[in-house]
């Protein structure tokens, strides 16, 4: 940018501060423009961005009197005024606090300090008298480092001070107080060295007013150049929560492959989540410390006696369940869904032969009673997809589930034997992250039993099935290692969070 280009572009505050920039400090540029603080700062902010000079800020503690040191410093320290009043004889503190016109708690607080200076006598009688000494006389003569001290103009930086002054004062009441401030001042640059050399013209005008166009002064006055490399501030719009973005990114996946959406409620009865699913009643799961139950009980549809022959007996699934016996009171009871996968349940029991084949997937919230740590949540997203058809077979479960994760962003697939009890096969699902350079696990996937299908369809199909943790496959995206930085709402996280888009 040339000089005339830059003239051109400066604001009138700017033009305001340029011939006192020599002056270097904030406050002495303030005072010599007869400007406002905020005003001239302003102007620093702009004339950097222009490499007109740079700003530096540096943290200071700055002393002002308080009360006390107000008081003093017009008025003069009380030991001096304590001294004025004595003479080499012997008065009594009566008079001295008449003549002295200090109160009785400064004049004690000035005996004690001019004893230990040898600049008073004092003796015991029926009340205590005090003489000036010698050396007090001396004292009352000089100017002392305390009262040179209270002289200076405030407020002064604590480094200009003597520390034994500063240490004296700090230690009686109300004198001084201290305060951390910023102290800014500037460097010119070169640039700046050869501005505050050059003429600036006269005033120009900041803005094209109405009232200019009607009396027609625009046409004789001089604008300032509009400045389009200027920094403006960033302006922070509303946006969706990263989650809330990865949430929709994801369901877009499957629908894009042909999935419909399943919804359902957060509450189910233990025979919806676990009883259908062929999870026994007696399963570690199901404990207070895994689950979390709520008050009532529910009341079951009217195909539960066949879950309760399968989960004895096997029913008619060609299984032997597992034997013992069924409780209804236990699959009555209320709780929050640990995973999904009810769903699935649900949307299998609604569907009929002439539907099929059919593709089902939820993307939505589950609840376990875990201890909140950096990888494990109460509360967290899960990823849950079927497939009912006649002719599924393991090979189009990792079809689709590495369909699924290439888009999400890992390239590498792999599946190891799993045990759950509703799948059979069951399946580990891994994929390789190509940052840690490793395996790591997102989730487990299989072919429904015949335990949990036949029930619920009517008859026996292949049902493939996955149910995967959303925080662990979309935290690599956003560098996160601990997962509760997934819902900090931290205001300046999610503005800055990027985009979710792969």
């Amino acid at each position: 940018m040339n000089m005339h280009d830059l003239i051109a572009k400066l604001h009138p505050l700017e033009r305001e501060v340029i011939p006192h920039l020599a002056l270097q400090t904030l406050h002495e540029i303030t005072k010599s423009a007869g400007m406002k603080d905020i005003e001239v700062i302003r102007a620093f902010q702009w004339l950097e961005n222009k490499n007109v000079l740079s700003i530096i800020t540096e943290k200071v503690t700055l002393i002002s009197l308080d009360k006390n040191g107000k008081l003093y410093k017009e008025h003069g320290l009380p030991e001096k005024i304590f001294l004025s009043v004595l003479s080499n004889e012997f008065k009594g503190l009566n008079v001295i606090t008449k003549k002295s016109k200090l109160s009785r708690e400064e004049v004690n607080a000035c005996i004690g300090l001019l004893k230990r200076q040898n600049a008073i006598e004092t003796q015991k009688g029926e009340f205590l008298e005090v003489k000036i000494t010698k050396e007090g006389t001396t004292l009352l003569e000089q100017t002392s480092p305390e009262e040179s001290f209270l002289q200076q103009d405030f407020p002064i930086n604590e480094n200009d001070v003597d520390k034994s002054v500063l240490k004296t004062l700090s230690k009686r009441k109300d004198i001084i107080k201290l305060e951390e401030r910023k102290n800014i001042s500037i460097t010119l640059t070169e640039l700046g060295e050869q501005l505050i050399k050059e003429d600036l013209g006269g005033p120009v005008v900041n803005r094209l007013t109405s009232r200019m166009l009607k009396d027609g002064s625009w046409k004789d006055a001089t604008f300032r150049a509009y400045d389009v490399e200027i920094n403006v501030p960033s302006i922070n719009r509303g946006k969706t929560h990263f989650v809330n973005q990865a949430v929709e990114y994801i369901k877009r996946i499957w629908l894009d492959m042909g999935f419909h959406e399943m919804t359902g409620n957060y509450v189910h009865s233990a025979f919806w989540d676990l009883d259908v699913l062929f999870v026994p009643q007696d399963h570690p799961a199901r404990e207070m410390q895994d689950t979390y139950y709520l008050h009532g009980k529910a009341k079951l549809p009217s195909f539960w006696q066949d879950i309760k022959a399968v989960h004895e007996t096997g029913g008619d699934t060609g299984s032997t369940g597992w034997g013992g016996s069924y409780s209804k009171d236990e699959a009555s009871k209320v709780m929050l869904r640990t995973h999904t996968t009810v769903l699935s349940a649900e949307t299998i029991r609604k569907l009929k032969k002439e539907d099929l084949p059919a593709k089902f997937f939820a993307v939505n919230k589950v609840f376990r009673n875990e201890a909140l740590d950096w990888k494990h949540l109460f509360e967290f997203y899960q990823v849950e997809g079927i497939v009912v058809d006649p002719n599924a077979n393991l090979k189009h479960l990792k079809g689709y589930l590495t369909q699924f994760y290439r888009k999400m962003g890992y390239s590498k697939v792999r599946m190891r034997p799993a045990h759950f009890p509703y799948t059979e096969p069951s399946l580990e699902v891994d994929v390789y992250h190509p940052v840690k350079k490793q395996w790591i696990e997102l989730g487990g996937a299989g072919i429904f039993r015949p335990e949990v299908v036949k029930p619920l369809l009517g008859f026996d199909c292949p049902v493939l099935a996955w149910g995967q943790g959303m925080g662990r496959i979309i935290s690599e995206y956003w560098k996160i290692n601990d997962i509760r930085d997934l819902y900090r709402n931290d205001v300046k996280q999610m503005r800055e969070m990027k985009q979710y888009m792969r």
